[in-house]
């Protein structure tokens, strides 16, 4: 059984839900806390995409099986489950090879994804404006190229040409390639002309400050672009609800500033998408002041910091100015409350451990988006930083005027 990978939106049918399984592996680098930490991401992912996870299957391994991910008795295992409860989907942690999802197919007999095919199928259901439909496609395409061996079943079959053309007994696999390295190449086109169009209006905007929200996915920026900007923006408790970027005009203690709701990270983002969303990213890297929004309820929130901190130091934007903005105060237990307080609020000099790379040198805050705690707190601080980067701009200006009026 092969999936029509030829669009991500395929992947999924999402008119009732599809039962599917996970998989994942705990090993020296990933112990059982963190796989299952990782499941559980991962169970939220398959559920945005429509799918009821019935079952979650681990393995200890020093490192993946090259032809089966997982060994093989676990393979004969989930097989067994997957026959008798009539499974449709295999959904692997981990970014499959394209021969290990060949032989868990013939395996398994079932409909193998990985993380990176999840998220594709979202970002696709995501994606809105032109340019983010575009950078879906395009990240897909490369992703799909060295994967197409027998995805499809018609790949087998040969066909003549005549002469000129194709080759007798060329493979359809060789023309579906061609087909695929051309519509990367049309799409690399279309997306350099969409990129210019951006950076055509963000000069247009350079005399006002921007400030971008930033964060894990899921850690409520879109709420807190709402409640801000006092607009209509898409907010939903699932995975990449904001896949667009979003630009909003705020005005904030007699302060005009333009806001930006941006894509969130993940752990495992794939590597094509990050690329391709380079464009859009651009919104960050031109920011003059980030809020790195955190869920400061989330057990791993020290993780989804660095993997923010990791993806903003690729696209050049790790030396801008932030505030760290804990949110979700309102779903913290007690004890948490006192770490994350704790955090911020102690001296740089004393950080140590878990916190000391979370807070080191940023202005931070809690808050509560959903229920608007301490909101008031984070627009002074938007304010304070807002006003110390108009005077910064305003001393360039006259800098630049005073060259210009000696020449």
């Amino acid at each position: 059984m092969y999936t029509d990978r030829s669009n991500p939106s395929n992947l999924v049918v999402n008119q009732e839900a599809q039962t599917a399984i996970l998989i994942a592996l705990i090993t020296f680098h990933q112990p059982l806390a963190k796989t299952e930490s990782y499941l559980t991401e991962l169970a939220f992912l398959a559920g945005t995409s429509g799918l009821k996870i019935v079952k979650n299957f681990m393995q200890r391994l020093e490192r993946p099986n090259g032809a089966t991910f997982v060994g093989k008795g676990k393979v004969k295992e989930i097989a067994d489950f997957i026959k008798s409860e009539k499974i449709r989907f295999a959904i692997f942690d981990d970014e499959l090879t394209p021969s290990q999802v060949r032989n868990l197919e013939r395996l398994l007999s079932c409909q193998i994804l990985d993380r990176s095919l999840l998220i594709f199928n979202i970002f696709s259901m995501r994606a809105q404006t032109k340019q983010a439909r575009t950078q879906v496609a395009l990240a897909y395409h490369q992703y799909l190229l060295p994967r197409l061996t027998r995805m499809w079943s018609h790949l087998t079959n040969q066909k003549g040409g005549s002469a000129g053309m194709r080759g007798p007994g060329e493979k359809e696999l060789e023309t579906d390639k061609r087909m695929i390295q051309y519509k990367i190449t049309q799409l690399r086109k279309k997306l350099a002309t969409i990129a210019q169009q951006c950076t055509t209006r963000r000069k247009a905007r350079i005399d006002l400050v921007r400030v971008a929200l930033v964060g894990y996915t899921n850690v409520g920026k879109s709420t807190l672009m709402k409640l801000l900007s006092k607009s209509d923006v898409l907010t939903d408790d699932k995975l990449f609800a904001t896949v667009d970027a979003t630009v909003r005009k705020v005005v904030l203690n007699q302060h005009f500033f333009l806001l930006t709701d941006t894509v969130g990270f993940i752990r495992k983002l794939p590597h094509t998408l990050v690329e391709c969303f380079k464009s859009t990213l651009e919104e960050i890297k031109e920011a003059d002041l980030l809020l790195h929004i955190v869920d400061g309820s989330h057990d791993g929130f020290q993780e989804q910091i660095d993997i923010v901190d990791q993806t903003l130091t690729e696209i050049g934007a790790a030396n801008l100015p932030r505030i760290l903005v804990f949110n979700k105060i309102d779903m913290m237990h007690q004890s948490k409350k006192v770490m994350v307080i704790q955090a911020i609020d102690a001296p740089v000099a004393s950080r140590t451990g878990l916190y000391s790379h979370a807070v080191s040198g940023y202005p931070s805050v809690c808050i509560s988006a959903t229920k608007q705690l301490h909101i008031d707190l984070l627009k002074e601080m938007i304010t304070k930083q807002i006003e110390e980067i108009q005077a910064t701009k305003y001393i360039k200006a006259s800098s630049i005027g005073s060259v210009v009026d000696i020449g």
